[in-house]
């Protein structure tokens, strides 16, 4: 019997160091592959770092993609009365190559925002407080252009535009100093050069150079 029970006993040792051998590999493989799940965090970093070269957006981003969509959208409306109303063919011309410009970013920044899980501004919503600071124009402003046309609608449309341009050049400059996305940095870097250079244009046409 004794013998018996020294054997069952035996036994039953050997099965639990069995089974807490079982657990400690377990126990290790466990600690291992979080091993591997914290190097993969570990990497990981640097391989979105890599894949989001770009950068992360910060508020500048966000407050200058919020404020240039509405900024745009009011130039394209500017932009669509030229065809019927403009005088003169340089004028079409300006407006037209607006338009073609501005479209494409509103969709873009449109699509950040979207991206950043960020309201896209609504159709016609503009901060009215910032119609100084941004060069955009009043809705009697807007009234009187709609309601010119000829030689009196070119000379309205270049003088609002330069100071609406003006507007978007300065919001552009703050993203460049305080951005950290790339793509919205390059884009502010574009409007810069492009609005600029249509100030210039514009002053021309208006006798001012």
């Amino acid at each position: 019997m004794n013998s018996k029970r020294s054997l069952v006993r035996r036994t039953a040792a050997v099965a639990a160091s069995a089974v807490a051998a079982l657990v400690l590999a377990a126990c290790g493989g466990n600690s291992d592959s979080s091993a591997g799940h914290d190097g993969h965090s570990k990497e990981s970093p640097s391989a979105s770092a890599s894949a989001s070269s770009q950068g992360q957006q910060n508020a500048a981003d966000v407050a200058f993609a919020k404020g240039m969509i509405p900024h745009h959208r009011q130039a394209v409306e500017m932009a669509d009365l030229a065809p019927s109303r403009a005088g003169s063919a340089e004028v079409k011309a300006l407006a037209e190559q607006i338009k073609k410009a501005q479209d494409p970013e509103i969709k873009t920044l449109s699509g950040w925002l979207t991206s950043w899980g960020e309201e896209v501004p609504a159709e016609g919503a503009m901060d009215h407080s910032e119609h100084g600071a941004s060069g955009m124009m009043t809705a009697e402003e807007m009234d009187k252009l709609k309601d010119s046309s000829g030689k009196e609608f070119d000379t309205a449309f270049m003088e609002m535009m330069i100071k609406h341009h003006e507007g978007a050049v300065s919001m552009a400059e703050t993203e460049k100093a305080d951005g950290s996305y790339e793509p919205a940095t390059k884009m502010a870097d574009a409007i810069i050069s492009s609005q600029t250079a249509e100030i210039t244009q514009m002053n021309e046409l208006l006798g001012k150079n």
